[in-house]
């Protein structure tokens, strides 16, 4: 890739006026601000096609790990070119699947600073995840630090206002070698990114999906409600089959009595009818979404009544509107799914006036557009990522 670069300059505030060249910091790479200074800094953006941004990787240039000890205990996190990691052939990860990994996104505002939002739900859900696989997982402080300092080090990455987002994927895997069923001695939390566009190639317009029948994204009892990585392969078989037909992707149902809505491959879903939006209930085979968190909570504030229960697959026949959230795609409206062979249409094939009103309301917020009232959004400063050991 050409990776020519071009400069921009802008004014922006930098909270480090100045620095020892041994700026002490913990474990977790955190470092504190010195004071606020106004200074003029130039930042510069990856010569790529900004434009044509699709949902893909594009190598970038550093990635952050960090070890754990024998002791359980996360240290000495540091970031390296993005590249090819050494791994043992008998690591659990490898063998045995215990692994986690998070997803969220950086936006570049029009002062050319940078917001995150909500990191430390992704640091509080992978600890969750991490209890749940037998393995021990960075400090939530840890974790958003990491994230900051990989998002800062790969800055010009991050695209223009309105042009995309920077993809933050933190892993969590067991590295050390066994060849037992058994925790592995030796974990490693790793952090890439990757400028991405829309999810769905449709963008902000409605998708198609077909409701699964023969195959379940997740049973009781096992492991549907945390992120690890061995959820989502099995859902490839289903996923590729229905694209083959034209679907965008599989909304799923439960897999004991078989006519519960549960999640899309990857995403929450949410059943609008009249003042009532209706997702299915967290228990242990959904994924708490931290978009479908948030959607809650704008949807309750916008005089929205919000029910989390079992929702019948017969429910969407007489929905106004469908719609899925996640990280990756926000919010995206459906505009029909199909069910035994029945196709229901919403919206007459246009973007719902719920959807619209929510997306439009979280994504001002995660970009900036908007005050955040919430408290949801960390703004991270060019200059930060001089802060480092």
């Amino acid at each position: 890739m050409d990776r020519r670069l071009d400069e921009l300059a802008i004014e922006i505030q930098n909270p480090f006026p100045s620095l020892s060249s041994q700026c002490q910091v913990a474990s977790s790479t955190r470092c504190e601000a010195l004071g606020p200074n106004t200074s003029r800094e130039a930042f510069q953006l990856a010569d790529i096609d900004w434009d044509n941004l699709e949902f893909g990787l594009i190598p970038t240039d550093h990635m952050y790990m960090m070890k754990c000890s024998k002791d359980g205990k996360f240290s000495n996190g540091e970031l390296r070119r993005y590249g090819n990691i050494e791994l043992s052939p008998s690591s659990g990860v490898l063998n045995y699947g215990q692994g986690l990994f998070e997803g969220l996104k950086a936006y570049r505002k029009e002062d050319g600073s940078i917001l995150l939002f909500r990191p430390e739900e992704n640091a509080l859900r992978m600890r969750m995840g991490a209890e749940r696989m037998c393995m021990p997982a960075p400090t939530v402080e840890q974790f958003v630090d990491a994230v900051k300092l990989t998002v800062l080090k790969n800055k010009h990455w991050v695209p223009p206002p309105g042009k995309g987002s920077l993809y933050i994927r933190p892993l969590l895997m067991g590295s050390g070698a066994v060849l037992g069923l058994a925790p592995a001695p030796e974990y490693t939390f790793l952090i890439y990114v990757s400028p991405v566009g829309n999810y769905f190639k449709e963008g902000l317009a409605p998708i198609n999906l077909i409701v699964e029948t023969e195959f379940h994204r997740a049973t009781p009892g096992g492991t549907g409600g945390v992120k690890t990585i061995g959820n989502y392969a099995p859902v490839l078989k289903a996923q590729a089959a229905a694209k083959a037909k034209g679907y965008s992707d599989v909304l799923y149902l439960d897999s004991v009595h078989k006519k519960y809505l549960e999640e899309v491959s990857s995403c929450n879903v949410f059943v609008v009818k009249g003042k009532t939006i209706s997702t299915p209930a967290i228990k242990g085979t959904i994924l708490p979404g931290i978009t479908r968190k948030s959607i809650i909570d704008v949807a309750l504030m916008q005089g929205y009544q919000v029910e989390e229960r079992l929702i019948e697959v017969e429910e969407l026949l007489n929905a106004d509107e469908v719609f899925c959230t996640g990280t990756a795609v926000v919010v995206s409206p459906v505009g029909s799914i199909t069910y035994l062979g029945d196709r229901v249409s919403y919206g007459n094939k246009g973007v719902g006036v719920v959807s619209q009103k929510l997306y439009s309301t979280l994504t001002s917020l995660q970009m900036g557009l908007t005050e955040d009232h919430m408290g949801w959004t960390v703004e991270l400063k060019l200059g930060d990522d001089d802060f480092q050991k």
